[in-house]
């Protein structure tokens, strides 16, 4: 999504009223639902309704003349959707509610998420100080207010200095040993989990994951140097490493902080017969002394890294790098970067202390660890259409997702993808991949000319 995060609004709550821990009382009206929340509903969107609301008693807002056609319908089934937003006022209320299937989307989610975007362009549905009391007043009208409700058990509380390796690897885990079955069926057959390049509009998702291995191994020149030893990190389910093995004869060092994901990729590499050629390893880079790598490839990882972490994260990596080696870093951007907040959906249900930098920091920071920096490239257009692939792979295989995860987490991921893609599509957010290399004592930097070298 757009903004200063990665679902639009990932700040921090500002301090608000508590609403008093009445118990739940009957409703105090004979108004319909719709009735007694359209003044709270136009307040929050600007005083336009963009889409249609139904409510728990079959009571409904329909949408204004002149709104956008097809974007479905914003569905609250339950009086604790006005609950939990009264004791957590606004993204983290409504992403437990979401969660909870107590507020869903009925049709395209990406038209309502965009649609929703464009009503209320500068947070979404947050209830602010001005909006409280309207809150308050309806929920006691229609009997919501209450104590506060136990958030759903998909929600992340790690614990810890944040981006100690005890807490990195609590973060990582939260959202990558889901269990590997699930993330086939979204990902497809490539196992890849990060923005893949697609050639032109016939590309299947699977060949474009596939070029953009091939674009990583041919800017980190491994296409003209058959054997060179490559360090993978946050190697996923092995894809990267397979490919640069298979393809460019690489030997790879591939590490990862899931468990999960080290079995599936071992499994992957014994099944392809490149065991001699690629160890996985359950390790943090930070555990990485006294090696020496040809060429560096970190893609979708540097995202968990946070920009404290960040001169100390390039400055291990030059160490780790012969002269001429090359480190290519794949990971989303937004411009004047964001701290993923705990009060977020991001943040409490997808990636915990995750936070994304702005591109021209990425540069800086490379540059002061001594890299030089040769090319920067954005694949933004790239990860949305990524998205909208995933996507339909989990609308395609809802069933058996649920039958894997549960309803509350295939709920998370259908909406931060879908939102996602939007932030991607109206360039809130980014992706770039940023290609640097360490210059020899005497200068020499081992790069071709041009960039035919990975351009073909």
């Amino acid at each position: 999504m757009r903004g200063d995060n990665a679902s639009r609004s990932v700040g921090v709550r500002q301090g608000r009223p508590d609403p008093p821990p009445d118990v739940l009382r009957a409703p105090t009206t004979s108004r319909s639902v719709a009735a007694a929340l359209e003044p709270l509903v136009r307040q929050l969107l600007g005083g336009r309704v963009p889409l249609r609301f139904e409510f728990w008693d079959g009571s409904a807002i329909e949408p204004d003349n002149g709104a956008s056609v097809g974007a479905g319908t914003v569905r609250l089934r339950s009086p604790d959707v006005l609950r939990r937003l009264l004791w957590a006022p606004g993204e983290l209320g409504l992403a437990r509610s979401f969660v909870a299937g107590e507020l869903e989307f009925d049709g395209d989610i990406f038209m309502a998420i965009r649609v929703l975007h464009k009503a209320a362009p500068g947070d979404l549905l947050r209830i602010g100080t001005r909006a409280f009391p309207a809150a308050l007043s309806a929920a006691r009208e229609l009997g919501a207010v209450g104590a506060p409700l136990p958030p759903p058990a998909e929600e992340a509380h790690p614990a810890g200095r944040r981006h100690s390796t005890r807490r990195d690897a609590q973060a990582v885990s939260h959202h990558y040993d889901v269990g590997n079955e699930f993330y086939e069926l979204i990902l497809g057959p490539s196992m890849t989990y990060s923005c893949a390049r697609f050639l032109d509009e016939s590309t299947s998702l699977l060949d474009a994951q596939h070029a953009k291995h091939e674009l990583v191994s041919r800017k980190l020149g491994l296409d003209h140097k058959p054997g060179a030893r490559l360090l993978d990190i946050g190697c996923g389910w092995g894809s990267m490493a397979l490919h640069a093995a298979s393809h460019h004869d690489a030997s790879v060092v591939a590490i990862t902080l899931s468990a999960a994901q080290a079995d599936y990729a071992r499994e992957r590499v014994g099944r392809a017969g490149l065991s001699e050629q690629i160890e996985v390893r359950l390790q943090d880079y930070r555990a990485l002394r006294y090696e020496q790598f040809d060429a560096i490839s970190s893609i979708g990882m540097f995202e968990h890294v946070g920009s404290s972490q960040m001169a100390s994260y390039f400055e291990r990596l030059h160490q780790l790098l012969v002269p001429t080696g090359r480190l290519l870093n794949h990971a989303i951007s937004t411009p004047g970067g964001t701290r993923i907040g705990r009060h977020s959906f991001i943040g409490r249900y997808v990636f915990p202390d995750g936070e994304l930098i702005d591109v021209g920091e990425i540069v800086l920071a490379m540059q002061r660890a001594g890299f030089e920096v040769r090319d920067v490239e954005s694949l933004r257009e790239h990860y949305s259409r990524t998205l909208r692939a995933w996507v339909a792979n989990l609308e395609a295989h809802w069933s058996e997702v649920v039958a894997l995860v549960g309803p509350g987490r295939a709920r998370v991921w259908r909406l931060y993808m879908a939102a996602s893609a939007n932030g991607f599509d109206d360039g809130g957010l980014g992706v770039h991949q940023v290609l640097g290399v360490v210059p020899s004592a005497d200068g020499l930097s081992g790069m071709a000319a041009t960039r035919h070298d990975w351009e073909g």
